[in-house]
């Protein structure tokens, strides 16, 4: 394709001097003695293959205006897939890369979120890691759109290779032209010729990267020829000439300056358009100038490489510094202790550290990327470990909650059974017991908390807003019988302050019209307590009255009480408390008639003697009434 390659300088330089061209130039050009030529100054290949690398990347594309950047973190994930589909319908397709690319990364980072919350959201209501779905239309939208940017991404890459090697037939064929003309010289038409195929040059597009600086300099190689050859208007070319030279020394000045700035990244970067525009909108300059010029661009390339390379290198430092740093994390990672975790909240700790621990590890940088999948397979080795102990953790958690569930399910199914019932008691004391195991249950998976709940809490108001609404009917009986429990108590107080005489029959009478009146409100019992007193006083008072008979009827109205109420658990109760108090009162005898048994030498009238002898008789007549007591109790069928 391209021939002449004898007349083809060498690679390594951009731009091709006289001295180093051996086609023989006509003889009407003075040619320049061997003495008079000036040293070519040594460049860095690397530096000017580099510049030159990137320049012919650049010059691969079509320069198409990108479209503004938006500030898309802001933006909802329906936004961003309502601004993804719009970038693909209305706008090149090769000037939406970097829009794009910030959005999958927004995207991405938002979506991570949502999935993440959900997964930690599945695990705490005891499910698996691994069998862990999320299903989230959007995201399907999302990726569908994005696969059609691929689509259409690819087919404008594939038209952009064939159209790129158009261009380069276009412009070997031009060189062909130009060769042409050198070779069959017409001093009237050739420069005319000329600037028709140098306007024709610029017009064409991008060629293949690979082709793009070989193609260069065989053209400015030819250009240059042109240039030595034309002097049937030597004016003109020194005119071209002096114009070309003021264009190289103002790209010279630019690259000098571009050498004391800071950003290495934004003076390379112009740097690369100072070269493009040096090789494709500058003319040559005059034979004796071309080597001072193209030097002192080399040479402020050469400085801005320089310090690229040594920019990079101290990069390339800090990344060897970040491994250290990394392996740190990592080993922090893997000292997490959680066997002494025994709850939710020591796990949340020790989750909340290993998030603080990996949002460390990735907020150290990169490292060098012979290094980056070693570390990367070392940090999720460690945080894999944590993970199994932690899904090891909820799985047991799962099986206790799961255990739980059945549990509080056979509770709301005894209140939905109890809820309707009239034996008020008796149901009173389960509700309240079903209360108390509820609070003793642990957790529940969380998508069944609420609705167990709920149905428990129902059915229990359900009962007690029935027992409030039976209560407030029967407090107003209970308010009428303590008015008269009350106004019976005055009645009878009055015969004692008298201090009239009572019978037993008096006695019984009474306590009987007592019970019959019925039950007085529980915050009103204390009418109770003051009619039993007012009897004690009664008994105290007078020496015709038995005071166990009066102690019996007590008894006999306490427990009729809560015979009427049904309180059987009262009565077990009371039962028990009086065989509590014989087994106490057997003891006291028991003990009181072995310390007679160690007095000797006394007689019966001794103070001694007779003090303990009282005590036992009063315990004696204490243990008849207990034992009176208990065989009522146990006559009674309940």
């Amino acid at each position: 394709m391209l021939d002449d390659k004898e007349n083809i300088p060498n690679g390594n330089e951009i731009d091709s001097t006289p001295n180093q061209t051996e086609e023989k130039i006509e003889k009407k050009e003075e040619t320049i003695p061997v003495a008079e030529k000036k040293p070519v100054v040594e460049t860095s290949n690397k530096a000017i293959d580099e510049i030159e690398g990137k320049v012919a990347e650049e010059a691969e594309t079509d320069k198409v205006e990108a479209v503004q950047m938006k500030e898309y973190k802001d933006f909802s994930l329906e936004d961003l897939v309502d601004e993804l589909r719009n970038l693909i319908k209305d706008n090149p397709i090769q000037s939406i890369n970097d829009n794009v690319n910030k959005i999958k990364s927004v995207f991405n980072v938002k979506f991570g979120e949502i999935l993440k919350k959900e997964k930690e959201k599945f695990i705490s209501e005891g499910g698996e890691s691994i069998d862990f779905k999320f299903e989230f239309p959007l995201k399907s939208t999302y990726n569908s759109i994005l696969y059609d940017y691929k689509e259409k991404r690819n087919e404008f890459y594939k038209n952009q290779e064939n159209k790129l090697n158009e261009n380069l037939e276009a412009k070997l064929n031009l060189i062909e032209a130009l060769k042409q003309l050198i070779e069959n010289a017409d001093g009237a038409t050739m420069y005319k010729k000329f600037e028709e195929i140098r306007d024709s040059w610029r017009k064409i597009g991008p060629i293949p990267r690979a082709k793009y600086n070989d193609t260069w300099r065989t053209y400015h190689h030819h250009t240059e020829r042109f240039y030595d050859l034309l002097h049937l208007n030597n004016d003109l070319r020194e005119l071209d000439f002096k114009h070309n030279l003021e264009e190289k020394l103002k790209l010279i000045k630019r690259a000098e300056e571009l050498t004391e700035l800071e950003d290495v990244s934004v003076a390379f970067k112009e740097l690369q358009t100072l070269h493009k525009l040096w090789k494709e909108e500058v003319g040559p300059v005059a034979r004796e100038e071309r080597e001072e010029v193209w030097n002192r661009f080399s040479e402020a390339t050469n400085k801005i490489h320089e310090k690229r390379h040594q920019f990079y290198k101290e990069l390339k430092s800090k990344f060897e510094e970040n491994i250290d740093k990394k392996l740190a994390v990592i080993a922090e990672i893997e000292a997490v202790d959680t066997s002494k975790n025994s709850n939710r909240s020591d796990w949340q700790k020790s989750i909340n550290e290993i998030e603080k621990l990996r949002n460390k590890f990735f907020s150290i940088g990169q490292v060098p990327r012979g290094k980056s999948n070693l570390i990367w397979e070392k940090f999720k080795t460690a945080t894999k470990k944590f993970n199994t102990e932690k899904n090891n953790y909820f799985k047991e958690v799962k099986k206790e909650q799961l255990e739980n569930l059945n549990k509080k399910k056979q509770l709301v199914e005894q209140a939905l059974s109890m809820k309707e019932s009239e034996d008020w008691d008796v149901a009173t004391d389960v509700f309240k017991k079903i209360q108390a195991d509820w609070k003793n249950i642990g957790h529940v998976p969380r998508k069944y908390s609420d609705k167990l709940w709920k149905e428990f809490k129902d059915a229990c108001n359900f009962y007690f807003d029935r027992l409030h609404n039976k209560q407030n009917e029967g407090n107003k009986e209970q308010l009428e019988v303590f008015n008269k429990k009350k106004e019976m108590y005055a009645q009878l107080k009055s015969e004692v302050d008298k201090e009239s005489e009572f019978t037993m029959d008096d006695i019984t009478k009474y306590v009987d019209e007592w019970r019959a009146l019925g039950r007085v409100p529980f915050e009103m019992k204390h009418i109770e307590v003051k009619f039993n007193k007012l009897l004690d006083k009664i008994v105290e008072s007078s020496d015709k009255l038995d005071k166990t008979e009066i102690e019996m009827i007590k008894f006999k109205n306490l427990i009729n009480s809560y015979l009427e109420q049904n309180n059987y658990r009262k009565l077990d109760s009371e039962q028990l408390f009086i065989r509590k108090k014989i087994d106490e009162t057997v003891r006291e005898i028991q003990q009181l008639e072995n310390n007679l048994g160690f007095i000797s030498n006394v007689t019966e009238d001794n103070p001694l003697v007779k003090n303990v002898r009282k005590d036992i008789n009063n315990y004696k007549s204490n243990l008849e009434i207990w034992n009176s007591k208990l065989d009522y109790l146990k006559k009674l069928e309940y």
